[in-house]
């Protein structure tokens, strides 16, 4: 009974220490469990916060983040509707409009210093025969050079590149052009012109756009197709190009070196022609350098043999040679070949002495500021020589042909007077 006694405060203690640690257990337990639930639930919201509220997302915040539906971009773009302006604008993008004006306006320089008697349906013919050639000869070229054109950022966007008119349509056109213009040089004027300017078409055409990519001699090719307009306008006057028993090659002196005066009836001289096509041959060279070292990056892309891109330092000479080549040209030659005065040789001499500088700038640095202070040179330097030249143009006194307009105005108005 003792021993009963004495061991129930025992087993009383033993139970009261185990339920003991069982609460303790039950109480830690929830604790870390709470402790758990709140890290989570505060990592949650954490998270949570990174974005917006929902009670943010209303109307205005979503009209700023709205976005219009991309449509996808079409596989293939269709060509405009070819109507007759847009025909006429790609016609003329296919003739190289500006080029064309230059060829025109140097045949009609041509037409204009020629010593022959010339008349206006004369002059106008072989301006726009000479203008349908060219419009072959460009096109042509460019129905050659489509997959090298669309590798260069500045004749990407010419008619045949970006599809706008098909190749079939352009070689018709080329053909058209090519025709008419020989044909009506040959009935207007005479048939030395029309070969002359159906040679310039092939010579472009042919031999010019194929040397682009085989020899750096392109740039001496095309310097020849952009001599002889000048020589389509003298022989659309009667003008002879080479000397005969008939036309002998005359030399002018300048008035201090003989008494004799000019002999007027040998003013039809082959040296003329020659000095006009020798001024337009070497202007080509300063021009065309200065204007391909721009773009000597997208010769090289296009895989164009120029100088500009094989030689920088050889194209800034060869600029510079042929700019001090045009001194003695304008100096020199075409006054003794009567083509001008000598008062030409005096005042020629101030647009040489800055082109010759402006080339020398050039050949120096060979920078690109140079080579476009260049090439704007060559854009007023050729309209002042050919304009001087007509100032100075042998057998023409200007002085003597005010006074007549005036005397002719003056019987006009006295014979009105009378009546």
């Amino acid at each position: 009974m003792l021993s009963l006694l004495a061991l129930r405060p025992c087993s009383r203690s033993a139970l009261s220490s185990t339920r003991l640690v069982s609460a303790t257990r039950s109480f830690f337990r929830q604790h870390t469990v709470h402790q758990q639930s709140g890290l989570t639930t505060a990592a949650q919201k954490d998270f949570a916060s990174y974005f917006f509220h929902n009670d943010h997302w209303d109307a205005l915040s979503l009209s700023r983040f709205a976005r219009k539906p991309v449509e996808p971009p079409p596989t293939f773009r269709e060509n405009a509707i070819l109507t007759p302006k847009r025909l006429l604008s790609i016609y003329a993008q296919l003739s190289k409009t500006r080029l064309t004006v230059l060829v025109v306006l140097t045949a009609a320089s041509g037409v204009a210093l020629s010593p022959m008697p010339t008349t206006l349906p004369i002059l106008l013919s072989t301006a726009l025969g000479t203008a349908l050639c060219s419009a072959s000869a460009n096109t042509l070229n460019q129905l050659q050079e489509v997959p090298y054109d669309a590798q260069m950022v500045r004749t990407r966007q010419r008619p045949l590149v970006r599809r706008a008119i098909s190749p079939v349509h352009a070689t018709c056109f080329a053909i058209a052009t090519g025709i008419a213009g020989p044909v009506l040089l040959w009935t207007m004027t005479n048939p030395l012109t029309a070969v002359i300017g159906a040679s310039n078409i092939g010579l472009y055409a042919g031999l010019y756009t194929y040397l682009k990519r085989k020899s750096v001699l392109n740039t001496w090719v095309g310097a020849v197709v952009g001599g002889l307009p000048p020589l389509m306008g003298w022989t659309a006057c009667g003008g002879k190009l080479l000397p005969t028993s008939d036309y002998p090659v005359q030399f002018f002196l300048p008035p201090f070196l003989t008494d004799i005066p000019p002999d007027m009836s040998m003013i039809d001289n082959p040296l003329a022609a020659f000095s006009l096509f020798l001024l337009l041959y070497s202007w080509q060279f300063p021009h065309f350098n200065s204007l391909s070292y721009l773009i000597r990056a997208s010769y090289a892309q296009a895989g164009y043999k120029m100088l500009s891109v094989l030689s920088p330092q050889r194209n800034a000479l060869v600029s510079l040679r042929h700019t001090l080549l045009l001194v003695p040209i304008c100096s020199i030659l075409v006054p003794l070949s009567g083509l001008t005065t000598w008062t030409f040789a005096l005042t020629s001499l101030l647009p040489n002495c800055l082109w010759v500088r402006s080339a020398a700038g050039f050949w120096r640095s060979c920078g690109e500021k140079q080579a476009r202070s260049l090439f704007h040179t060559s854009l007023w330097y050729l309209p002042v020589i050919l304009a001087l030249m007509m100032v100075h143009k042998q057998g023409v006194d200007w002085a003597d042909w005010q006074t007549e307009k005036v005397e002719e105005s003056k019987k006009v108005e006295d014979t009105d007077a009378a009546r």
